[in-house]
C-alpha cells in the first residue's frame, strides 16, 4: 500500500498558485483524504502519521487540516505531554505502544518517541546512554512495527531561524496561541545549532525504507500543508493507478537522504 515516488512525471505546482488557490486545493485534497480513510478502513490497513520538527514549524496546523472532515472514529491524534515518575522507570516506549493504531486506524503522533533524539537530548532531559540506548534501539523498534503491519510514516518540518523567531514572537502576543507557549519554546533560538545537529543526527540514523522520514520545508504554512496531503495521498495510494497522480513540489517535500543536510534544504 506504502509506496515511493518515480522519479519522471513529477508535476511541480506552482507556490504562487497554491497561495492563491488555497481554499480550493485544500477542499479538493481533503476529499482525497476522505476517500483514503474509507479504503484504509475497508482493508484493515493500519497507519501511522508521525509530525516532528522545529518548534513554531506548523505541525498543529498541518494536523488540523487533514483530520478536521475524516471520521473521528476511525482516526486519533496523539498529543503526550511530560511522562510521570512512573513513566520514566518503564521501557521507553512502553507509553506509546498503547496508542498504535489497530486495524482500520489512521493515528496520528504530534511529537513521538523521537523526542528522545530531538528536545530531550538538546535540553539535557536524557543522559548520553539513554540517547545511545534509543538510538540503537529504534531501529529493531521500526521493523517490529513494520512486521505488524503497521504503515508508518514521518514527517519532519523544517523552518528557518529568522521564521522561527518570527512565530514564536507571534505566539507570545496572539492571545488565541497562549496555549502554545511553553518553556521549551525560549530556548528554542538560543539552542538552534544544538538543535539541528540532534536533527542531522536523528534523520540520517533513523531513515529505512520501511519507515522513511519526509522533510519538508515549511516556511510558508499553506503551501506545506497542501505538499503533505499531496504527498500523504499518493503514499498511501488508494485510487485507480490509471488515474493522473499529483506529486508535491520537490522543492518544498522530499524523502529524507543524507543530501538533504549538505544542499541547503534543510535549514543549517
Amino acid at each position: 500500500m506504502s509506496k515511493k515516488h518515480p522519479a519522471p512525471d513529477i508535476t511541480i505546482h506552482d507556490p504562487a498558485e497554491d497561495v492563491k488557490h488555497y481554499p480550493r486545493e485544500l477542499r479538493r485534497l481533503q476529499i482525497e483524504l476522505g476517500k483514503l480513510q474509507r479504503y484504509v478502513i475497508d482493508r484493515g490497513a493500519k497507519i501511522l502519521l508521525i509530525f516532528e520538527g522545529r518548534d513554531s514549524a506548523g505541525k498543529d496546523g498541518t494536523i488540523k487540516r487533514i483530520t478536521e472532515h475524516l471520521s473521528p472514529r476511525n482516526i486519533r491524534v496523539v498529543a503526550l505531554g511530560k511522562p510521570s515518575n512512573r513513566e520514566e522507570s518503564e521501557w521507553y516506549f512502553q507509553r506509546y505502544v498503547p496508542h498504535l493504531p489497530a486495524a482500520g486506524e489512521i493515528v496520528i503522533f504530534n511529537r513521538s518517541w523521537y523526542n528522545r533524539a530531538g528536545v530531550e537530548k538538546v535540553m539535557g532531559f536524557c543522559t548520553d546512554a539513554q540517547y545511545e540506548e534509543f538510538m540503537n534501539s529504534i531501529g529493531p523498534f521500526q521493523a517490529m512495527l513494520h512486521q505488524a503491519g503497521i504503515i508508518t510514516i514521518k514527517y519532519y518540518l523544517d523552518i528557518t531561524k529568522h521564521e522561527q523567531k518570527k512565530r514564536l514572537k507571534a505566539r507570545a502576543t496572539d492571545p488565541l496561541k497562549q496555549w502554545k507557549i511553553s518553556p521549551i519554546d525560549e530556548k528554542a533560538q538560543k539552542y538552534w545549532d544544538e538543535y539541528s545537529a540532534a536533527r542531522n543526527a536523528m534523520l540520517s540514523r533513523t531513515h529505512s525504507a520501511e519507515t522513511p522520514w519526509v522533510v519538508v520545508r515549511a516556511n510558508d504554512k499553506k503551501i506545506a500543508r497542501l505538499n503533505i496531503l499531496r504527498d500523504l495521498v499518493l503514499r498511501l495510494d488508494h485510487r485507480d493507478a490509471s488515474l493522473p497522480k499529483d506529486f508535491p513540489d520537490p522543492m518544498i517535500l522530499r524523502s529524507f537522504e543524507p543530501l538533504c543536510i549538505t544542499d541547503g534544504f534543510l535549514a543549517p
